[in-house]
C-alpha cells in the first residue's frame, strides 16, 4: 500500500490533480468531505462547535451554517486555530479507518489523502510523500476572483488566511505546477505516476 498526501491552496487546482490521480487508479480520500461529515448534527465535533459559538451558528435543519462559520474564522486566526483543533483529530481518525478498510480489500492500493491543510496541521507523518499543487500568488488570486466571483480585497483576505504556497514548497517531495494548460498539468501527473508508482504494477484498484 502507498499513501500519498496531496495539498495546495485555494484555487490552485488541487481538485483537478486529484481527479487525474484517480483516473490513474488511485483511491481518493477527501479531507474536506470528511470534515463536513464529522460536523453533522449531534456528532461530538458538532456539539463542541455549538457549545463554543452557540445555536446562532445553526441552520433551520440544525446543520452548521458553513458560510457563517467561514466568515468568522477567515478573519480571526485564534478562532481558526480552535476550529482546527476540534475538526482535525476527527478527520485523522476517519482517514485512518477508511485507509484500513481500503487496504483490507486491496493491500497494494495507492491511496491519495487530499488534505488542503496537510502541512499546516502537521499531518505529513501520515503519508509517504507530499505532492504540492502550485501556482504563483498572482495566478491564484486571479483564479479565485473568477471562480468565486470575489472582489480583489475579499480574495486577498482568503489567501491571507492560508499558508502561502511558496512556503509549502520545501515540505513537498513533488511539485505539480498548475500555472499552464490542463495538458501540461496532466503531463506532470503522468511523470509522477511513472516515477513513483508505475514500477509496482500491483498498486492499482
Amino acid at each position: 500500500m502507498r499513501i500519498i498526501g496531496l495539498t495546495g491552496g485555494i484555487a490552485s487546482g488541487k481538485s483537478t490533480v486529484a481527479k487525474m490521480l484517480v483516473e490513474k487508479g488511485a483511491y481518493l480520500l477527501d479531507a474536506d468531505q470528511i470534515a463536513k461529515d464529522v460536523v453533522q448534527p449531534d456528532l461530538p465535533a458538532w456539539r463542541e462547535i455549538v457549545d463554543w459559538l452557540g445555536e446562532s451558528i445553526l441552520l433551520p435543519d440544525r446543520s452548521i451554517d458553513r458560510a457563517m462559520l467561514a466568515r468568522l474564522v477567515f478573519s480571526d486566526g485564534q478562532m481558526r486555530e480552535k476550529l482546527n483543533k476540534i475538526i482535525h483529530p476527527r478527520v485523522a481518525e476517519r482517514l485512518a479507518a477508511q485507509t484500513e478498510e481500503i487496504s483490507s480489500s486491496n493491500p497494494h492500493a495507492v491511496i491519495v489523502y487530499d488534505i488542503p491543510l496537510l502541512i499546516e496541521a502537521g499531518m505529513q507523518n501520515m503519508v509517504e510523500l507530499v505532492i504540492l499543487v502550485y501556482v504563483p500568488k498572482d495566478v491564484q488570486l486571479e483564479r479565485l476572483q473568477e471562480r468565486d466571483n470575489l472582489s480583489r480585497i475579499d480574495a486577498e483576505g482568503r489567501l491571507k488566511a492560508q499558508m502561502p504556497l511558496e512556503d509549502k514548497k520545501d515540505q513537498a517531495m513533488v511539485i505539480i505546477d498548475n500555472t499552464g494548460t490542463i495538458s501540461e498539468t496532466a503531463a506532470q501527473v503522468e511523470q509522477f505516476w511513472n516515477k513513483y508508482i508505475k514500477g509496482d504494477n500491483s498498486c492499482t484498484q
